[in-house]
């Protein structure tokens, strides 16, 4: 398999994971930041306290069905649908389909435009097509370790690897408790169930310095990266039932790259979620696949959204 062709995938499958947990650029802190940065007013303390038991209750339920879609400017369209569970640690399965963009036709030129994606206590595993795994010695898995995004990616990767170990549906409501610009818009119906509507605006990079449990020279490299990226401000957006959970959430920034959009729906709280690691003589990790092609996990070619499309 030519380089080329494992940088895109580098790149696919990193987008992918990005997508999935960190476009939410979530955070693990519920430490009452939200409170004291939204000031004392009375009009604050009501969104205030019910997103706090949105939170609450979203975080206890364990599981849900997700339903999501993004756009990342020209690069890339996908949508996503599976079960996620966070009762100890993310797991679960998502079938990941590229809709449009450039990432569509790396994929298309790789034999399929869908995968299925599991998430499990060590890592994040990716299926590929048969015209990959022809490629890669037989292989249809990709193996990425938790502990490796780290070096995949650089601060990017290390701030993946934090997200993606933490990431749950709870974690758009603590984005706006920790953004200290929250509102409640009013009372909506989405997909025929009663909700109320909240949103505000965060800023991406003082967000993670805040909120991640980074170093100070990662956390510096990252806010170069996001900076380099033209990442700026995330408006956020959520509608909660009268259960108090979660049911629908969008997020929209800009990237140099072009504008970013991800709407995502949950469901049937509580569901039932099976994972489990696919076998490991079907199975390539990441970081070998990249050695056997001379490359270096870090380089410019293996980092999360480095620019590959030769």
């Amino acid at each position: 398999m030519k380089s080329t062709t494992v940088r895109r995938v580098s790149l696919s499958i990193a987008v992918v994971t990005a997508m999935s947990g960190v476009a939410a650029c979530s955070s693990s802190d519920s430490s009452g930041k939200g409170d004291r940065a939204s000031g004392k007013g009375a009009t604050h303390l009501s969104p205030i306290a019910a997103l706090r038991t949105a939170e609450q209750s979203t975080d206890g339920a364990d599981s849900a069905r997700v339903e999501s879609t993004t756009t990342m400017g020209p690069l890339m369209s996908m949508k996503g649908d599976g079960t996620l569970g966070w009762a100890d640690g993310l797991t679960g399965t998502l079938t990941i389909t590229y809709t449009g963009g450039t990432m569509a036709d790396t994929m298309r030129r790789l034999g399929t435009t869908s995968m299925e994606a599991r998430y499990l206590s060590d890592a994040y595993y990716a299926k590929m097509g048969d015209k990959f795994a022809g490629q890669a010695g037989g292989k249809h898995w990709i193996r990425y370790g938790y502990a490796d995004l780290a070096d995949l990616g650089g601060s990017s990767g290390a701030y993946l690897k934090d997200q993606m170990q933490n990431t749950t549906p709870n974690q758009s409501v603590k984005l706006l408790l920790a953004s200290g610009d929250v509102k409640k818009v009013g009372t909506e119906k989405v997909r025929g169930v009663d909700t109320t509507h909240y949103s505000g605006t965060v800023d991406v990079a003082d967000l993670a310095r805040k909120n991640s449990n980074l170093t100070a020279s990662q956390l510096a490299g990252l806010k170069k990266q996001l900076t380099q990226a033209g990442v700026g401000t995330e408006s956020v957006d959520i509608w909660v039932n009268d259960q108090n959970l979660l049911v629908k959430k969008v997020e929209k920034g800009r990237m140099s790259a072009g504008e970013y959009t991800q709407t995502a729906y949950y469901s049937d709280y509580g569901v039932k979620v099976s994972a489990t690691k696919p076998p490991a003589s079907d199975t390539e990790d990441f970081r070998q696949l990249l050695k056997k092609q001379g490359m270096t996990p870090g380089s410019s070619d293996t980092a999360s959204g480095s620019g590959t499309s030769s």
